[in-house]
């Protein structure tokens, strides 16, 4: 890695990101006529492919000897490799995307050894982009102002136990079978009182994009975000961020301490002086025996 100009591949990552916002935003259907006639699906993977082949385009034109995985182009048995490997989602969030909902954004992680080490994450429609580069910390721009050092608290509070955090979680699409009764068990026991067995977290929320809620981790504005079956293009950027802002990523499932970017289950938990690991084991708990699921 030394000799990978990786400030060189960060700049080049927020200028891609900025442009795909602004392709986007120009697709965002409550910015379209009412006449249109694209329906929601089609509109979105319109979009999709649009942006990724701008992507795509643009950083393998300067970069032609790197990986490329992106969610439009990934084909199954595709891998991830030791080899310097751009991760891309082009829309995280597509669901808030066709409801015009405030929380999608375009995803852009880089790997080397398997290991997040650029990432570039930027919700255009709130014009907030977050941004990490390996070991020189994590950072968030709003609306083209200042550089604001992750997380957003400069002395966060110490991690006590669930009943002090907001925890992020999603349903995701599938649900059926194990992995959608293990979730439902476990959203309601996080959020149920002490009295009827439950963690009793301040609440839950469901941002409706990985990457969105990773961030709002290493920003401290989440303090734990549990999930399964999310894929690499929608942590490897937002992985980068949370650890660069002191926090760490786990395996959704009980022990597992380490995780491949290609996991898809996982536990994400903000940096604080102290109660990291207490509340793993905490989630873990309530986890129980239970045992996402998916297929690498």
């Amino acid at each position: 890695m030394a000799d990978l100009n990786l400030q060189e591949i960060h700049d080049l990552l927020v200028s891609v990101a900025q442009e795909a916002g602004r392709m986007m935003l120009a697709a965002t259907p409550s910015y379209l006529s009412s006449g249109t006639k694209k329906n929601s699906a089609d509109l979105v993977t319109e979009t999709d492919r649009a942006v990724e082949k701008m992507v795509s385009t643009r950083l393998l034109t300067s970069y032609p000897s790197f990986q490329f995985i992106g969610e439009e182009t990934y084909y199954p048995g595709q891998k991830l490799t030791e080899e310097p490997t751009f991760i891309v989602d082009p829309i995280d969030g597509t669901t808030n995307f066709v409801h015009a909902f405030p929380a999608f954004c375009i995803s852009l992680g880089f790997t080397v050894n398997r290991t997040p080490t650029v990432g570039v994450v930027y919700n255009a429609y709130l014009n907030e982009l977050y941004t990490a580069i390996k070991g020189q910390g994590a950072f968030l721009v709003r609306n083209g102002g200042e550089k604001l050092k992750l997380p957003l608290k400069q002395d966060p509070e110490p991690l006590k136990d669930l009943s002090t955090c907001l925890v992020g979680a999603e349903w995701g699409s599938d649900r059926t079978g194990n992995n959608f009764a293990l979730k439902c068990k476990v959203f309601s026991k996080l959020a149920a009182s002490k009295e009827e067995g439950g963690a009793m977290v301040h609440s839950l929320r469901s941002l409706g994009s990985a990457a969105l809620n990773l961030v709002s981790v290493a920003s401290g504005q989440l303090d734990v975000y549990w999930e399964g079956g999310c894929w690499a293009w929608d942590v490897a950027a937002g992985w980068c961020i949370l650890v660069e802002a002191g926090g760490i990523m786990v395996g959704g499932n009980p022990g597992d301490w380490e995780v491949e970017v290609e996991g898809r289950k996982y536990l994400g938990v903000r940096g604080a002086p102290s109660g990291q690991k207490q509340i793993v084991e905490e989630v873990w708990g309530v986890v129980g025996d239970g045992k996402l699921i998916y297929e690498n």
